[in-house]
């Protein structure tokens, strides 16, 4: 089954705005079945199963090739945006679509407000997937502007808001703000909804920012933040998250207990009161995590493609098999968690703290570069446009979509959430990128929110298994990025810039309170605010990075062109970069040019 994709049509109005007026019908926008349809694909077999070859999707495959040929297996189709699908299929390739999403509690909650985190994470993620996928035109804008991309790109609380949230918890605890005791030099941090409330309420206001990059050009975005500000920035998103939370927990905990203290709570990984505590590091931890981390791998052998999507899910279940009958589980956030639950059980004052507005704008920043180019994998992997008038208008829509996703998201109690990357390889391995698995995802999302034991079972998860999973979740993060830094010549200048934004990143990633002692103790409490935020800035690595690679590339002078002689004895001035370019292409003309007198 083949896909004829075709270019909009549309039209500019040059009066007013030069960005293009896209037709109604090729816009990109969601439709609706007709009760009609509906009917008929509730009642017929066709409507539930199409013809789809499950057996593709789901049966594991084998290493290597037995016997004297390969079994031949029927083609399977790809469901374009708008084509229909068997009920069954949109399921399957929906619930592939939905990871849990876990926001790190690091502010001392007791069991029951993590659950209701939790499912208020999954409750928001479900809700505004769908508002990025109901793509629609922004009223009185001659369909010029809109909201949402049209595509399967479901969202999920922001990796990037994590390590940025880590430092303003760190300075809020710092200055007294929140609650803590230091016995024998172990500090232990009490409960801190303020915090909680400090950033979600910080990040309503900053997500403003986001919404007003939506009107800004892509050509203008991709200028402002190329792949040598965007690259490092990934990277060390990444490599804080393994430092912070994946390698810690693979160890036994990150609460405390990673200190070794000889008495207190935090004695023993998780705490001195759970069930098969040991100290932070030991074997048995280590051997947990390792099992989920090479379980990972072994799908990439063995398992199908469904499999394969849902590697980082199967990680989590192998490890918990082993680690429930070992006594590591503990089910007490199951039977204590709620049946049902919804948003706003727990409330939290929304208030915004003046030193993390700055921080804040960074991580809205980064998450719109992060939305730009999710966008466009999604949009090829969908075999959509990636260039033209449809492409621009979606990149529009997702980054303003994901900018009020922000907001909504702090008004449910929720940090902000972004696109999830994972979904453009689930739609090129389930060859499915019809809008209505997306829905069928969401509607998985907001399930598992509702259904609060199902919360309770992600927190019962132990420690070292999650991290084994989080720590290669987290690298592919780095991977990513280092992807996005290989799009760079590597000139001089480039070389400069990654060299002087990634010694600070590095550095303050591998020496965490270098900058803690910058300032000391001041009565002016405007001044001590500043001094916070720069705290919080310095102490954030890929924020550092990010600021210091985008100074340079805006004032680094360009390249010193070389002038070279070229065969028919005229002068040519090209840069750095494409001299060596053409110095390696010339190496392999002639190469290949020798291999062909030899023959």
């Amino acid at each position: 089954m083949s896909t004829i994709t075709t270019q909009p049509t549309y039209q500019t109005d040059m009066t007013t705005d030069s960005r293009p007026v896209l037709e109604e019908g090729d816009d990109g926008a969601a439709s609706f079945p007709t009760l009609g349809q509906i009917k008929r694909k509730l009642t017929t077999k066709d409507g539930w199963l199409g013809d789809y070859d499950f057996g593709y999707l789901c049966l594991p495959q084998l290493p290597f090739s037995f016997g004297k040929g390969k079994k031949k297996t029927k083609a399977t189709p790809f469901y374009a945006l708008e084509q229909e699908m068997p009920i069954l299929l949109a399921l399957v390739c929906g619930l592939q679509h939905a990871p849990p999403i876990i926001f790190a509690n690091q502010l001392g909650f007791d069991g029951g407000m993590q659950n209701q985190m939790v499912a208020v994470s999954l409750i928001a993620s479900g809700i505004l997937s769908c508002l990025q996928m109901s793509r629609f035109a922004i009223p009185f804008t001659g369909r010029k502007y809109w909201v949402g991309t049209g595509l399967i790109t479901v969202v999920g609380t922001s990796f990037s808001t994590l390590s940025t949230a880590s430092a303003i918890f760190n300075t809020l605890y710092a200055d007294g703000t929140c609650p803590s005791t230091t016995v024998d030099g172990v500090t232990t941090r009490g409960s801190c909804p303020d915090a909680y409330g400090y950033l979600i309420g910080t990040s309503c206001l900053v997500s403003i920012l986001e919404m007003g990059l939506a009107f800004v050009k892509p050509a203008t975005l991709k200028k402002i933040f190329p792949p040598i500000v965007t690259g490092p920035v990934i990277l060390l998103i990444g490599a804080s998250l393994i430092g912070d939370s994946g390698f810690l927990n693979w160890g036994g905990g990150s609460n405390g207990c990673q200190l070794r203290p000889d008495e207190g709570i935090f004695e023993l990984c998780p705490t001195i009161y759970a069930p098969h505590a040991l100290k932070w590091g030991s074997p048995q931890f280590i051997g947990l995590g390792f099992l989920s981390y090479v379980t990972i791998i072994i799908i990439e052998f063995i398992g199908s493609p469904a499999m394969k999507s849902g590697s980082i899910i199967i990680g989590l279940i192998v490890g918990c098999i082993v680690a429930g009958p070992l006594g590591y589980i503990s089910g007490s956030t199951i039977s204590s968690a709620p049946a049902i639950t919804f948003l706003w059980v727990d409330t939290f004052k929304l208030r915004v703290h003046g030193p993390a507005i700055i921080p804040m704008m960074a991580v809205y920043l980064a998450l719109a570069m992060e939305a730009t180019g999710d966008i466009t994998a999604s949009s090829e992997a969908s075999r959509q446009p990636v260039v033209g008038p449809l492409y621009d208008s979606r990149v529009q829509g997702g980054i303003l979509a994901d900018g009020i996703n922000g907001c909504i998201s702090g008004l449910m109690m929720n940090p902000p959430v972004s696109i999830f990357a994972q979904n453009n390889g689930v739609i090129s391995i389930t060859r499915c990128a019809n809008r209505t698995a997306g829905y069928f995802c969401a509607g998985f999302l907001l399930l598992f929110g509702i259904l609060a034991k199902i919360s309770g079972v992600f927190l019962a998860i132990p420690n070292s298994v999650l991290g084994g999973v989080t720590t290669f979740l987290f690298t592919t993060v780095c991977v990513s990025g280092l992807k996005v830094i290989s799009y760079n010549s590597f000139t001089r200048r480039d070389r400069m810039i990654l060299a002087a934004g990634l010694s600070l990143g590095i550095g303050n990633l591998l020496v965490e309170d270098w900058s803690s002692y910058l300032f000391g103790a001041t009565g002016n409490t405007a001044l001590a605010g500043f001094e916070n935020s720069l705290i919080i800035i310095l102490s954030t690595p890929f924020l550092l990075c990010g600021i210091v690679t985008s100074l340079l590339n805006a004032i680094l002078p360009a390249e010193a062109t070389d002038v070279v002689i070229d065969e028919l004895g005229e002068e040519q001035e090209i840069s750095e970069a494409e001299a060596g370019l053409s110095t390696h292409a010339k190496v392999s003309t002639e190469g290949s040019h020798g291999d062909s007198k030899d023959a």
